[in-house]
């Protein structure tokens, strides 16, 4: 990649930790490496389907075998992060925060102590398992791997320290806790579901001596549910043909279609099927308008700024349920037809991911101050703060609502959202497919165009200047020269760590205020990881103390840090501390004031000068240096350049140390693909509503 502006001709290595989803997500990926193939690696389609035939007899036993307990275990490698419980969650986007700290009874604490754990999981285990966390955890040690940041190793030390000679790697309540782990954790990394091989191979890596018998229970006593897919492989997010039957339609006689398990957990699986569901209520109460009304619609189309605004709206008007694919500059194309829905007295709303979308969604609609009660957000309709309300029976009092920012909509919240749609009313899912997906689980935008089950747009708009030029040939596999004469896009070539931390600095305090004219507060930084020589951790420390020295004393915060408070996994908001008492930590998020809980802080609240691109989707910025140090290599995909370079409107500093490894990320990296259900589970609907149709 080059531009005009490039500094300097050394190109060496900085260092940092790749970033916390990103490994999440390449730990679950390597563990649904059977989704290539639908199937063990060696395995034939007989052993296949002996295992489905013996595992689906299981699910339907009223009681599994017996067991003999097994020797002692050795230790299982440790394993990321475990950000959520394994019981069902409540309702999308009505998550908030214990208001107060949690108390945890003292027969807890005790019984932590005694089984060498630390006294701070007392809260989280209370949180997770309730009043009765005490007698739980006595009953079933291993339930302490529902609290987040417990891995394996740590809850087989102290269910070791509990149980004694009885504890062992073959322990039903082990293998049930550390199957609903390994969902939870591949939940994290966007699946919603696992092969049954997969799930077999990572319990048999944490040392269980009989990992199918393991998942057998699991599916019996309901920790673990399964699903038996005969459909294609491509229904679990796959785009090879491995798990296809041969010729004719699916039933025929002779037709052998493979039987293919998955397995998930109780809340993802609900989530997929009310959705489906939901989608195709949506559908089946949907009438095309005729006569006038069509009429009307087609002078609104005629009237659209560009054409594929015009096709959208031509698509709404007789849909439904439509996809629009494009990039940013493509989102003038929702805006205009939610203004056009309005324009035939329709109520029409625009839903975006965050706040920094709904601003920009506002102006497009012509709102100047980025008020238009038109633009919402996705947590903010969810939650009742925004939007239209509800009407006598809880559905939102809209006839149309375009979700902007798709691609980032996980199942969960895109179940509640379509559960509060009335029927007849029309849906439209817009974004850019190049970016990186939701935080939670599933690939809502994408299943719902890949099943064909309804209308696709796809944008023509291009996004304009050197950014756009980039950015666009990035998601095509290509990270080719473009001319910057304004300095759009600067390339800063840095030998190590500790040379990429110092441009850094350099770039947002002094270099870009001066040539490009974008103050050090409106220039974000943006690095693949936490962690690390290079990390937002570091960078973050370096720019505070150049930007806003201070002794950090409301809890390593000072007033005038810059910050990103996370109220939930996955959520990101950016703000401004404004002080700080005995309530908690007062900020100001896009002209909001939050209150953070003083118990809440360290958890919930990250400087935020630097941040990773997860947490960056979304959200754009006057300017933006990207940190690309040498050890960033790992975590580098082409989503995840795709959404860092894109984040930045007017200029583009690149911090770059990773050599050819980051057009080889880009050409070679495509972004790993998701297991989910939610496709299969649309042509079922889509059957159910057209028998006979094909895919």
């Amino acid at each position: 990649m080059t531009a005009s502006g490039a500094e300097d001709p050394d190109d060496a290595r900085g260092g940092t930790a790749r970033d916390t989803p990103r490994t999440a997500a390449g730990e679950a990926s390597r563990s649904g490496d059977a989704n290539e193939t639908g199937g063990a690696a060696g395995a034939g389609a007989a052993g296949r389907a002996d295992k489905a035939a013996e595992l689906m007899a299981a699910v339907r036993a009223v009681e599994s075998g017996e067991r003999s307990a097994a020797e002692f275990f050795a230790e299982p490698k440790p394993a990321p992060r475990r950000p959520a419980p394994a019981r069902p969650a409540p309702a999308p986007g009505a998550r908030p925060a214990p208001a107060g700290p949690v108390a945890v009874p003292a027969g807890v604490t005790a019984l932590l102590a005694g089984g060498g754990a630390p006294e701070a999981l007392g809260e989280g285990a209370v949180e997770v398992l309730g009043e009765g966390a005490e007698e739980v955890l006595r009953a079933d040690p291993w339930q302490l791997l529902a609290v987040p940041g417990v891995r394996p190793e740590q809850a087989d030390g102290f269910a070791r320290a509990l149980l004694g000679a009885e504890c062992g790697p073959g322990d039903e309540r082990r293998t049930r806790a550390l199957a609903v782990w390994l969902l939870e954790r591949a939940a994290r990394a966007g699946h919603t579901v696992l092969p049954l091989e997969a799930l077999v191979r990572e319990l048999a890596r944490h040392t269980v001596p009989d990992p199918e018998e393991a998942v057998r229970e699991a599916v019996d006593s309901g920790a673990v549910l399964a699903f038996e897919d005969t459909g294609n492989t491509e229904n679990t997010g796959n785009t090879g043909d491995a798990g296809r039957s041969g010729g004719g339609d699916a039933g025929e006689e002779g037709d052998e279609r493979p039987v293919r398990l998955l397995l998930g957990l109780d809340r993802h699986a609900l989530a997929e099927e009310s959705l489906a569901e939901g989608l195709a209520r949506l559908a089946g109460t949907f009438a095309a308008p005729g006569g006038e009304e069509a009429e009307r619609w087609e002078a609104a189309a005629a009237a659209a700024p560009v054409p594929s605004a015009a096709e959208l709206v031509r698509a709404s008007a007789r849909s439904a349920l439509v996809v629009h694919t494009g990039a940013e500059a493509a989102r003038a194309e929702p805006a205009a037809l939610v203004a056009a829905a309005r324009s035939l007295g329709l109520r029409a709303y625009a839903a975006a991911h965050g706040e920094d979308g709904r601003r920009r969604l506002a102006e497009l609609l012509g709102n100047g101050d980025g008020g238009d009660p038109a633009a919402v957000t996705v947590d903010g309709l969810l939650t009742g703060q925004e939007g239209p309300g509800r009407d006598e029976e809880g559905a939102y009092a809209l006839d149309l609502l375009a979700v902007l920012d798709a691609p980032q909509l996980d199942t969960e919240r895109a179940a509640a959202l379509v559960e509060a749609m009335p029927d007849g009313a029309r849906l439209v899912l817009s974004g850019d497919p190049h970016l990186l997906g939701s935080a939670g689980p599933g690939q809502v935008a994408a299943d719902l165009a890949a099943a064909r089950f309804c209308p696709q747009v796809v944008s023509r708009t291009p996004d304009p200047g050197p950014i756009g030029e980039l950015v666009s040939g990035v998601g095509i596999g290509e990270l080719g020269e473009v001319e910057a004469p304004g300095r759009e896009v600067v390339i800063v070539p840095v030998r190590d760590a500790g040379e990429a931390v110092h441009r850094t600095v350099q770039l947002v305090a002094d270099s870009v205020p001066r040539a490009i004219g974008v103050p050090a507060e409106r220039t974000q930084v943006i690095t693949p990881g936490h962690g690390g020589a290079v990390g937002t951790r570091v960078l973050n420390a370096a720019l505070k103390e150049r930007l806003n020295p201070g002794p950090g004393r409301f809890g390593g915060f000072d007033p005038g840090d810059r910050v990103v408070h996370s109220p939930a996994p996955g959520r990101a908001a950016f703000g401004t501390v404004v002080s700080a008492d005995a309530e908690g930590l007062h900020l100001e998020c896009a002209g909001r004031r939050v209150t953070v809980p003083r118990e809440r802080v360290a958890r919930a609240v990250r400087h935020g000068w630097a941040v990773t691109a997860h947490q960056a989707v979304g959200t754009r910025w006057p300017a933006v240096v990207v940190v690309l140090p040498g050890d960033a290599v790992p975590a580098l995909d082409r989503a995840w350049v795709y959404t860092a370079f894109g984040r930045g409107e007017r200029h583009l500093s690149v911090v770059h140390g990773v050599g050819p490894a980051l057009p080889k990320a880009v050409a070679e990296v495509p972004a790993r693909q998701r297991t989910t259900r939610l496709r299969a589970l649309l042509r079922a609907q889509a059957a159910v509503r057209e028998p006979g149709a094909a895919d």
